[in-house]
């Protein structure tokens, strides 16, 4: 009987230790809270984009240019300023796409024509002037691969298909031509205004900073074919026309840099801790 009281006072001494230990010990706090990912949706987002251009145009014909044997053209437009707005949605973190609008501004042309010409056994040369101003109005679709992203720089290219308002004004013709065998004379003319639509396509090369979820700035090169422009009939100085002569810009080309920004419109959910529970 003994015996079975001191392994009853030995069981309840234990328990009494064991109970002070862990009275002791300090609580654990609970597990750090990990915030669920934050899923890779898409998103709606707006643009807008200014710069310049540096154009082109391969030459320039008119229904004259046939009595011509040879002819050197040399051409030059000063830099024009874009404009431009949009609207876009980022499918995934590579691919996006956006519609835009852009207003190109008045570039002024100047170019020059030396030739040779044969007009009716009428032998000679002569050189010819050309001014005038060009503008456009662009709509494009455009789509672009993010190629990745380093310290917050996301390289990109892409491609674009739309349409081009390309407006020729203001053209003159100044010249000069000397007859074989003698006899030198000035000629002038001028063409009215005129818009058309072309068919437009663009390729596009960027960087783009994030600078918080919702903004992000790109720096952009694009190379935009804008087709042809064309000017009303030419008219000599006293209004005078005897023939259909528009004349013709062809393959009007443009190498544009542009600053743009990029407004997400959907911002990511915000994700908060649960409250932090303590017992006790």
């Amino acid at each position: 009987m003994r015996s079975v009281k001191m392994i009853l006072a030995a069981g309840a001494a234990s328990l009494i230790c064991s109970a002070a230990v862990a009275a002791d010990m300090p609580i654990a706090p609970p597990p750090a809270y990990a915030p669920p990912p934050v899923e890779d949706f898409g998103g709606w987002y707006l643009r807008g984009d200014i710069g310049f251009s540096n154009q082109q145009v391969k030459r320039l014909d008119n229904a004259l240019d046939a009595n011509a044997l040879t002819s050197r053209q040399a051409h030059d437009f000063s830099a024009a300023g874009i404009y431009g707005l949009g609207v876009g949605y980022q499918f995934n973190n590579w691919f996006r796409a956006d519609v835009t609008g852009q207003y190109r501004g008045n570039s002024t042309y100047r170019g020059t024509d030396n030739i040779s010409f044969n007009n009716g056994g009428a032998v000679g040369f002569g050189a010819n002037n050309y001014t005038a101003s060009k503008s456009e109005w662009l709509v494009m679709a455009n789509g672009y691969v993010d190629l990745g992203t380093w310290w917050c720089i996301t390289p990109f290219v892409g491609a674009g298909v739309g349409g081009a308002r390309v407006t020729i004004a203001n053209f003159t013709d100044a010249g000069l031509a000397s007859l074989q065998g003698g006899g030198i004379g000035p000629s002038f003319a001028y063409g009215d205004t005129v818009s058309r639509w072309n068919l437009a396509w663009a390729l596009h090369a960027g960087l783009a900073y994030k600078v918080n979820p919702n903004v992000t700035l790109e720096l952009a090169y694009s190379y935009l074919d804008l087709g042809k422009g064309v000017t009303g009939d030419l008219r000599a100085f006293d209004g005078t026309n005897n023939i259909n002569n528009p004349t013709t810009f062809r393959d009007i080309t443009s190498h544009d840099l542009k600053l743009g920004v990029r407004w997400n419109l959907e911002s990511a959910p915000t994700y908060y801790p649960p409250p932090l529970m303590r017992k006790g």
